[in-house]
């Protein structure tokens, strides 16, 4: 069985030490690319050929962080809208990941990586909803 290593960032000053855990990094990372328009949501990954996606409570599970001392890397798994410029929506959560972990943690992001697992059609379901009184 493997055993999972728990990483954090500790930080030394006069009044004592600082952690911050890779699960606060994954929540920030996930909270920060939903943030994005255009993204439907996290990615639990693939089950059975269909991305399963994560409710608001879950956003970590779709984040893996590796947090060193100085230094963080990200891989996020998405789901995007339907219609969207996926190369345009990709940035821009890497680019809101990287400004939100970085200003919240002082640590430098050196990757964020993008894994788009599924394409959410969310008008169809607001449309079925309107439909039924």
């Amino acid at each position: 069985m493997e055993k999972k290593e728990h990483m954090e960032k500790t930080e030394h000053n006069d009044v004592g030490s600082i952690r911050i855990a890779d699960e606060v990094v994954g929540i920030i990372a996930g909270l920060a690319a939903t943030e994005v328009s255009g993204v439907a949501g996290m990615s639990a990954g693939l089950v059975g050929g269909i991305a399963e996606m994560l409710g608001k409570k879950n956003l970590s599970k779709g984040v893996k962080v590796e947090v060193g001392e100085r230094e963080a890397a990200v891989d996020l798994y998405i789901i995007v809208e339907y219609g969207v410029r996926i190369p345009d929506i990709a940035l821009r959560v890497q680019e809101n990941v990287k400004r939100a972990i970085e200003s919240m943690t002082g640590l430098d992001v050196v990757e964020v990586n993008i894994h788009v697992q599924g394409v959410g059609f969310a008008q169809e379901a607001k449309e079925e909803d309107i439909r039924v009184r």
